[in-house]
């Protein structure tokens, strides 16, 4: 038997409302939303998280997770930083210590040292010899530096003129003179102007000039400041040169197209095409030659240890005589200390004047 539709209550169909078939008017307690009786009057969304989890907690967690994952990089690399950090700074930090220090023999058998002030600096810097030693550096990075940029921008001009092969070749031979251990390379050239059997002698003597027959380049100054240099520059122009035909290769050939059509010969099209775009990149690689010139102690120390007559001997040259040779390990450190500051100097008077060029200041 079918049921029943359920029948209106009789107030409402005396009243002339009508009610729909199938829906019933809430009884009395019972809620007017039907589901406002299931969420006991809280928001809805609360239905759907799952029972037992904090949205403060699950939210925390993920900026938790968010901040490992962004550190994580930095903690791979804290290690090498650190390391390089206390190699690099901490002998720099302990000659500075030691600079005002009264450290002779004594005190690095005892340990300890007193501390003395300025003396060591005033010692250094009232020494006519250290004036000496400096102008001489300044001398030594100055033609090297000079040496090194003329050859090496000519090197990359003729780079970029060579055929595939030929380049490949000449590029090849400046890789290989580049990867030379240094005193592997300081070795040859001692070989080379060896007096007895050095090469040099010999293709000269053959060439006619007999009184380079048993000729001692070492025992000369001035013959052994020059050979000193052709190794610094033999050993530097691969790198300055390499460096400067990368940058040319990002030169746009319609600059020079638009050059040669304006009659522009070699050294205009140079002056203002080549270096003005190239300019930055001069400025980079002459300020590191400047730094690594100015400190170079393996090639002077391995053939000529500062001679003949003091000769060949620089700032770093001169701070090792001071504190290995004498044992001076204070007046050693003031001078190395007094080494970085006057290369410092030098840097910041070169980089000024290549931002004046540029127009824009320090």
């Amino acid at each position: 038997m079918a049921s029943e539709a359920p029948q209106p209550p009789g107030n409402l169909l005396s009243a002339g409302i009508s009610v729909p078939s199938g829906r019933r008017r809430p009884g009395a307690g019972e809620p007017s939303h039907p589901d406002a009786g299931d969420t006991g009057g809280r928001d809805p969304s609360a239905a759907a998280r799952p029972s037992g989890v904090n949205p403060r907690r699950r939210r925390s967690g993920r900026g938790a997770a968010r901040t490992i994952a962004g550190a994580w990089p930095y903690l791979l690399v804290l290690p090498t930083v650190v390391g390089t950090a206390y190699l690099l700074f901490y002998p720099l930090l302990r000659s500075v210590v030691i600079s005002f220090q009264h450290f002779r023999t004594g005190e690095l058998i005892r340990g300890g040292a007193a501390f003395v002030g300025l003396e060591n600096y005033q010692d250094v810097l009232g020494s006519a010899e250290f004036w000496t030693v400096v102008r001489r550096t300044l001398v030594w990075t100055a033609v090297n530096v000079v040496l090194i940029m003329v050859i090496s921008t000519l090197t990359a001009l003729m780079i970029a003129r060579l055929g595939r092969r030929m380049r490949l070749a000449v590029m090849s031979g400046l890789v290989l003179t580049w990867a030379t251990p240094v005193l592997a390379a300081t070795t040859v050239f001692q070989w080379l102007f060896q007096s007895r059997l050095g090469v040099v002698n010999w293709a000269l003597v053959s060439l006619g000039f007999d009184s380079f027959d048993g000729f001692s380049w070492f025992a000369n100054g001035q013959a052994t400041f020059a050979i000193m240099v052709l190794l610094i520059v033999w050993q530097s122009v691969p790198f300055a040169a390499l460096t400067l035909y990368a940058g040319l290769t990002t030169i746009p050939a319609e600059l020079y197209e638009s050059a040669r059509i304006d009659g522009a010969g070699a050294w205009q099209i140079f002056r203002g095409v080549t270096f003005p775009m190239l300019r930055p990149l001069f400025g980079l690689i002459t300020s590191l030659e400047v730094i690594w010139v100015f400190k170079c102690f393996a090639q002077i120390w391995a053939i000529t240890r500062g001679g003949p007559d003091d000769a060949t001997t620089t700032l770093p040259v001169y701070a090792f005589q001071v504190a290995q040779s004498l044992h001076k390990y204070d007046l050693g450190s003031a001078i190395s200390t007094l080494t970085v500051l006057i290369l410092l100097v030098v840097l910041v008077a070169h980089l000024r004047r290549m931002y004046k060029h540029e127009g824009e200041g320090l």
